[in-house]
């Protein structure tokens, strides 16, 4: 019915070959040049009438060689834009191009790729090349590419399933499956009459629980009526069972940021790397991982995207890690809107601005409570970019070194960029998967704070290849590392030391009263990084040996991408309508009740806090 109104608007020499659908996108393909150039205006027309994404590209019989292509783009684009690669997706009628800066591939007002998209009938993609050299990037990105084909049968097959009749929504139910109170295994199931959606689908925060995974043998889930999932960041306890879905069968598709997906995929590897050492059978195998690659589909923030013909999503940013989200759910047409809040810091840091909050309606919330309790408050960020410089200038000082334990994702970032900015002049050293993660941000400082797109896209002022930074690649750069005594910085996975390179360094350093060991995250009870915070002098390593200590021990708060209770409580004041319904989550038992209490109290509206395996009917 759709491609009838759009076809009934087109003029009779437009030469449209093919009409195909790329998820929510409607592409038409013409053999008409003239068409392919000059439909903008009437393109916007028909996208104002039936309210869907619409693009023109053009047929194969009608694109440039390919060599002249190269040849073509070499000319136009300057030397200076770091071209890294260029390659073609014939199936989509696309030409990727990979450069170190995507705007001077663009040019001044677009100009630039209009003229490339003019003279060749390609369709241009650009896309930015990592800074510091990123194999999971390059692996990722040639997967897709070597996929074209897979990928453009399945975007339209997807694309059937959001354009097939709708039904009237007469419920929507929404089913706690992880993440109710407690913290971890984050995963939901939103229902309608016609569809079925997975928000997030996690790990616990500790994978020595009984039950590490989400409920997934829950009787009101089925894989095989799944219609998509949608993740809100690429931590562990959000996304560590994706890949599972696809080692049982599971083939649609997985809506994320471009971060998200990338980040997610070196977790879920490194999850297995770790399961091997530790002689641990895995959920799933790499296998899979690249199933939940290939049936990604990447939206950008503030992009409203069909997922079924009773949904729209749109992703915004959360300010908890690169590409995290809050996802607006709009159901039925202008029926009921619920956001999901994920997990959000609703306070501007060096590295991210604060939550969105700027919804036009939101009938319902589902809100994270991790510090929701009354006495979750903590020192603002910048008290806490303050507290850690001073920490790591008193260590310099008497000659010590400093190792801080930190998250690979997020927190490590976050401690580089204060760092790099001041006038220690000192080596630091990063160590685990963080050198790999920053690499990552290094692809996309788009999903950054305006302050870090200034330095970077304007200042040239990367705070992420400074020349202070030694990434740790080998066990032989970190022998270099571990045996100098002069005074640096190594900021090393696991944050909460549970193993990684960070307990090598923690032995090589306990002995001298001089050096420091500064926490800049959470150290769950029971771990040794939680031990040696509250004074113990001797611990136990998983290797067994008992290490003493007489190194500082200092904790720095405020660094958190976690909102406390009084922020929490501020986000939900900046929406623009009081919602009906406010669902909490993601916090501990007494935590997540005592939020759930403290919400209603202020706000009137009904505040629950469900139990795991609880079925609330939203409508």
């Amino acid at each position: 019915m759709i491609m009838d109104s759009i076809k009934e608007d087109l003029p009779k020499n437009a030469m449209i070959s093919d009409v195909s659908y790329e998820g929510s996108e409607i592409i038409l393909y013409t053999k008409n040049k003239e068409f392919f150039n000059d439909s903008t205006d009437l393109i916007k027309k028909i996208v104002n009438k039936v309210k869907k994404r619409i693009e023109v590209r053009a047929d194969q019989s009608i694109v440039m060689n390919e060599e002249k292509t190269i040849e073509l783009i070499k000319k136009l684009v300057p030397d200076e834009a770091g071209v890294k690669d260029i390659y073609f997706e014939p199936e989509f009628a696309k030409v990727v191009i990979h450069a170190e800066k995507p705007g001077l591939v663009i040019g001044k007002s677009g100009e630039t790729l209009l003229s490339i998209k003019q003279k060749t009938f390609w369709t241009p993609q650009i896309y930015r090349a990592p800074v510091i050299d990123s194999e999971l990037i390059k692996s990722i990105r040639k997967m897709l590419h070597k996929d074209a084909g897979y990928r453009k049968k399945f975007l339209n097959k997807i694309g059937e399933k959001i354009y097939a009749e709708g039904k009237e929504v007469e419920w929507i139910r929404l089913t706690g499956l992880g993440s109710f109170r407690e913290v971890g295994r984050s995963c939901m199931l939103l229902q309608t009459p016609q569809t079925r959606v997975l928000l997030d689908c996690g790990m616990a925060v500790n994978l020595t629980a009984t039950k590490p995974y989400p409920y997934l043998d829950a009787s009101e889930f089925n894989i095989q009526t799944l219609d998509a999932v949608l993740l809100s960041h690429a931590h562990m306890d959000h996304i560590g069972m994706v890949p599972y879905l696809y080692e049982y069968g599971y083939r649609g598709p997985v809506y994320c940021t471009r971060p998200t997906r990338d980040i997610a995929a070196l977790m879920q590897l490194d999850y297995i790397q770790i399961c091997q050492r530790e002689n641990r059978k895995a959920f799933y195998s790499s296998k899979s991982i690249e199933e939940a690659i290939r049936h990604c589909i990447p939206l950008e923030y503030g992009e409203v995207t069909d997922i079924a013909p009773d949904m729209r999503i749109t992703f915004q940013n959360a300010g908890h890690l690169l590409g995290s989200s809050s996802i607006h759910i709009h159901i039925g047409d202008g029926l009921y809107n619920l956001v999901y809040s994920g997990d959000i810091k609703y306070e501007n840091t060096k590295l991210f601005e604060k939550a969105y909050t700027d919804y036009t309606r939101a009938e319902a919330i589902i809100i994270e409570s991790t510090y929701g309790n009354s006495e979750g408050s903590k020192p603002s960020h910048k008290d806490g970019e303050a507290s850690l410089i001073q920490h790591v200038r008193t260590a310099l000082e008497r000659g010590g070194r400093v190792l801080i334990p930190s998250f690979a994702v997020g927190r490590s970032q976050d401690v580089i960029t204060i760092l790099t900015e001041t006038d220690i002049n000192v080596p630091i050293y990063l160590d685990g998967m963080i050198w790999d993660t920053t690499a990552i941000h290094t692809a996309y400082p788009e999903y950054m704070s305006k302050y870090i797109q200034t330095l970077i896209l304007h200042k040239g002022k990367n705070p992420f290849t400074d020349s202070r930074l030694h990434g740790i690649g080998s066990q032989k750069e970190r022998e270099v590392a571990l045996n100098s005594t002069e005074p640096a910085i190594i900021i090393s996975t696991s944050g909460m030391l549970m193993g990684g390179p960070a307990i090598e360094y923690l032995q090589a350093m306990a002995g001298n009263e001089k050096n420091m060991i500064l926490f800049v995250g959470y150290q769950a009870e029971g771990s040794p990084g939680r031990r040696i915070q509250k004074g113990w002098k001797e611990v136990q390593l998983d290797n067994g040996k008992t290490l003493e200590l007489k190194l500082d021990v200092q904790t720095v708060s405020g660094l958190g991408g976690h909102s406390d209770q009084p922020q929490l409580l501020a986000y939900l004041q900046h929406f623009k309508n009081k919602p009906r319904k406010i669902i909490v989550n993601h916090g501990d038992g007494t935590g997540a009740v005592e939020f759930a209490r403290t919400i209603h109290k202020l706000f009137r509206v009904e505040s629950v806090a469900p139990r795991n395996l609880e079925t609330i009917r939203l409508r």
